[in-house]
């Protein structure tokens, strides 16, 4: 394995990790609701910091905008747009069934359209390669790992009784329904970044660095994702009348470092994952995609477990999650051996 792909490995990783972590902090918060968190995340990781990275490493931002072709354009807005929905429907889902399993039933079904169907679509002719052939047998294997994982939270739920934090408690029914199409939309994500791709060569040509190249698709792709975040928050806010949250003085200003925190992590990972796409040749996007999914969702089920989300639960029920764990973990292998062939 050469040394760029296996760098580049290394940073999908890690940034996975950084976008599997960016929620515990919301278990921290509790002088807000759910809505008062999430938009204040919102606004630090989908508007404040990518504009700020993409100014800080893409040489005459504002012009590349202006060369680039309104198709593309238009196609990197609505696929953010799209994952706005899902992550707006991610937020409302963790918060009904947890972050082991919101993670696991999410990103599983993300990593499985966010790779396999681009790969279909742009690159048809290397769906039948040992690389084609190595990213869809480790998404399936990722898919059979997220079940796991699945009937782990399922057993947990009905074990420990635990109630989520943050939105009025619903069924684990709704809650499994809400996380299956956050799935769905999440993964437009990286369709953004795939069908972006002229905007990471306008930033190549401006002088910027490969790594930093694609941070003006990913300020456009959360902005545009930031509206559906920002909207549904607002109707909550009104709904519950818990706008006044934000200046309570007893909140104090807790709330609002740790929900700028979040925003900060999540969207280093997105970074650092656009980075480790970068080395990974011209299908980086598409076979670092189950990857940095399988970390977010390893990182996000340790997460919930230092929580305490699964404390109380059966030997069986942590049999389960770990065996899930492991069929990831052979994933992450089937799909990095696959990209260094």
């Amino acid at each position: 394995m050469s040394g760029h792909i296996s760098l580049g490995i290394a940073l999908v990783l890690i940034g996975g990790f950084l976008n599997g972590s960016f929620a515990f902090p919301m278990k921290r918060l509790p002088a807000w609701r759910w809505e008062n968190i999430w938009l204040a995340y919102s606004f630090s990781g989908m508007i404040f910091v990518p504009w700020i990275t993409a100014a800080a490493t893409v040489p005459h931002l504002a012009e590349l905008y202006r060369q680039s072709s309104s198709l593309t354009l238009v196609k990197v807005t609505l696929f953010g747009l799209g994952w706005g929905v899902g992550s707006t429907l991610f937020g409302m889902g963790i918060s009904r069934v947890g972050l082991a399993l919101g993670f696991a039933v999410t990103l599983g079904i993300t990593a499985s359209f966010g790779s396999v169907l681009p790969l279909a679509v742009l690159h048809p002719e290397e769906l039948l390669t040992h690389r084609g052939l190595a990213l869809m047998a480790g998404t399936l294997v990722m898919v059979l790992g997220q079940i796991f994982l699945s009937i782990a939270g399922r057993r947990r739920e009905r074990e420990t009784g635990a109630a989520t934090s943050g939105s009025p408690p619903s069924s684990f029914a709704l809650g499994l329904v809400i996380c299956i199409f956050s799935g769905i939309f999440s993964s437009m994500l990286n369709f953004a970044f795939l069908f972006g791709d002229e905007l990471r060569q306008r930033a190549l040509s401006a002088g910027a660095s490969a790594p930093m190249a694609a941070n003006p698709i990913w300020a456009l792709a959360v902005t545009a994702g930031f509206l559906a975040n920002a909207g549904y928050c607002a109707y909550l806010l009104s709904k519950h009348r818990t706008w006044s949250l934000f200046t309570a003085s007893r909140s104090g200003p807790g709330p609002w470092l740790g929900a700028g925190l979040m925003g900060v992590i999540w969207f280093s990972g997105i970074a650092v994952y656009g980075m480790g796409g970068a080395l990974l040749g011209a299908l980086g996007g598409i076979v670092g995609w189950p990857i940095f999914m399988a970390m977010v969702i390893l990182t996000g089920y340790l997460m919930g477990v230092v929580s305490g989300e699964w404390k109380g639960a059966s030997r069986r029920s942590y049999s389960y999650s770990w065996l899930g764990v492991a069929i990831l973990l052979v994933a992450i292998y089937i799909v990095s051996l696959g990209n260094a062939a």
